[in-house]
């Protein structure tokens, strides 16, 4: 079961999703697959810096689909919302690490995916953000949630 993270999507709302999706995998007889959580997001050093780097692709990202469906433009307390409490896992390392362990260990999900990429992000920022989640974040999460190291 993969769990995708939208804005205004609080992880803490998920975990009866979880739970439904283990007791209808147990009537039908088949085994349940694991459960991932696929949400969007940006590392860098610091919170403050993460945040200001994230907000202007944020909201260009969003800017277009939110007038196509008729939505109000994006503000920036939205956004910052949405970082404090939503699914968007934007920080530094501590912080995101710290967020995914608590997502994943109330979904009892194995596998989190962090979605960047996502709009016009400089590419020397967004190769740092991939750094970092590498470097920095997954061992976090692996070491807090005694996961072992995928080898390909």
């Amino acid at each position: 079961m993969a769990i995708t993270g939208t804005a205004t999507d609080n992880p803490a709302r998920f975990p009866r999703l979880s739970e439904l999706y283990r007791q209808a995998t147990a009537q039908t007889g088949s085994a349940p697959l694991p459960i991932g959580v696929h949400s969007p997001g940006h590392v860098a050093a610091t919170d403050e810096q993460a945040r200001e780097e994230y907000w202007p692709t944020y909201r260009t990202f969003l800017l277009d689909v939110r007038r196509q469906r008729g939505f109000p433009e994006i503000t920036r307390e939205y956004f910052e919302h949405e970082v404090s409490y939503g699914s968007l896992y934007v920080g530094s390392p501590e912080t995101v690490a710290g967020r995914i362990v608590k997502t994943m260990t109330i979904l009892g999900a194995t596998r989190f995916d962090l979605k960047y990429g996502m709009g016009p992000m400089p590419h020397a920022i967004l190769m740092e953000n991939i750094r970092l989640f590498g470097t920095e974040v997954a061992p976090r999460v692996r070491e807090r949630l005694r996961l072992p190291v995928a080898r390909s």
